[in-house]
């Protein structure tokens, strides 16, 4: 009863850990999802402004 009692301490032990690398990976995919999204957002704003430049000259 006592080496159950450790294993499944272990057990659980070992599930948090798991849980917590993948709510750190899926929280480092978001941030780079909206990084990447503002770089395409500040990229498509200057394109805009370069054709709008374009188009008064």
């Amino acid at each position: 009863m006592l080496i159950e009692n450790k294993f499944s301490k272990y057990l659980i032990y070992a599930i948090g850990e798991i849980a917590l690398v993948v709510i750190g990976i899926l929280i480092a995919l978001s941030l780079n999802n909206w990084n990447q999204k503002k770089s395409e957002r500040n990229s498509e704003t200057q394109y805009i402004f370069s054709l709008i430049e374009d188009a008064k000259t």
